[in-house]
């Protein structure tokens, strides 16, 4: 486990993370964190003492710093990367007026987010030095230092608006940030214990798809265990690499598809083709002009295609989980506003194959 932020000596990371790059490797923060044993936010707090890092002021509303988010868009196009643990989702547009209920909002656009921004707790402004030149990022954090969303400016944005957001937002004599200790999760209810039959009365009528999520809480199922009690007219689990089966299909054939990945504090989604599909060592990638997808394959401990009832028809999806039933990964075919699910989507997911059992 990473060291708390207290325990941190700051000058000795920033001779650590020199003397790092120094011998020619030239990691991305998270993996430079990982390497050096640190939260990823820790670079970033100790970056502060070379004026590369600054930090933003949480505004005191509700929605936190969604209300910095809502003014991104007048600096033109950006790219926001959302991750978790296995996958890295990149989308290159521009920022639309974000919309709040509380701390729940969304971004409906080129830039598709969904958000939950009681989870984000610290926010820079951070300027690097890359090979390919100068880089600008605002970064956001939650509470135990774990990156939630970036959000990157290109050859394209407005750096003099960009700028004068980050004047706004900028607290540079905050004081130094302190993270919590990691939060174990919250263990699964045996399944013995769930009401089943109950549970999956509600979801064979479901009206919406997004209403999984509310039936999820109500019967206290996590998503994980939604995989096994859900039978097989609900569930099917597929064979490994069920993911690079799909995009492939979808790049050859031209099928617009939908890729959700998220975190606890932020969802991305692309909509639309994918193009490019490449294998480099563990990680499937999509490296289409403005969108990018970085999956690591072997933390894949399961797949799943998925079925949602609505009032508009069955939705499906192929759902990628790793080992301890996180969900890493969803994938759905894009639909029509007002539509239904493409009968060439639901071909190419009838096609998977069952997991070989070894």
């Amino acid at each position: 486990m990473a060291e708390t932020l207290a325990a941190v000596d700051f000058d000795g990371l920033l001779v650590r993370e020199a003397a790092l790059r120094a011998g020619g490797a030239t990691p991305p923060m998270r993996d430079a964190a990982v390497c050096l044993g640190v939260l990823e936010a820790a670079l970033i707090e100790a970056r502060r003492r070379t004026g590369a890092a600054t930090p933003l002021r949480r505004p005191d509303v509700v929605e936190g710093f969604g209300a910095l988010v809502s003014r991104l868009g007048v600096a033109g196009e950006m790219m926001a990367l959302t991750r978790n643990d296995a996958c890295v989702h990149e989308k290159r547009g521009r920022y639309a007026q974000a919309e709040f209920h509380g701390a729940m909002g969304q971004v409906v656009g080129d830039i598709d987010l969904r958000l939950f921004t009681r989870h984000w707790r610290f926010g820079y402004d951070l300027r690097e030095e890359t090979g390919a030149g100068p880089r600008r990022s605002l970064q956001f954090f939650d509470a135990e230092g774990t990156a939630i969303h970036k959000v990157y400016a290109t050859d394209a944005t407005d750096l003099v608006a960009f700028d004068r957001l980050v004047a706004d937002a900028a607290d540079p004599a905050a004081p130094e940030a302190r993270f919590e200790p990691v939060t174990l999760a919250t263990p699964e209810t045996p399944d013995a214990e769930i009401d089943a039959a109950g549970f999956v009365a509600g979801w064979r009528s479901l009206g919406h798809s997004h209403d999984f999520a509310a039936l999820l809480r109500r019967f206290g199922v996590s998503r994980a265990q939604a995989m096994r009690l859900g039978g097989p007219d609900l569930t099917r689990q597929v064979g490994a690499h069920a993911e690079r089966a799909v995009l492939n299909a979808a790049a050859r054939d031209g099928l617009p598809i939908m890729v959700f990945v998220g975190n606890p504090g932020c969802v991305q989604i692309h909509s639309g083709p994918v193009s490019r599909i490449e294998v480099m060592g563990p990680w499937l990638n999509v490296l289409d002009p403005r969108f990018n997808l970085h999956l690591r394959e072997d933390r894949i401990a399961a797949a799943f295609v998925v079925r949602k009832p609505s009032l508009r028809g069955d939705v499906h999806s192929l759902e990628l989980y790793d080992a301890a039933g996180a969900c890493i990964a969803q994938i759905f075919g894009e639909r029509p506003p007002g539509g239904s699910e493409r009968d060439d989507w639901r071909a190419l997911l009838a096609a998977l194959d069952a997991p070989t059992r070894g």
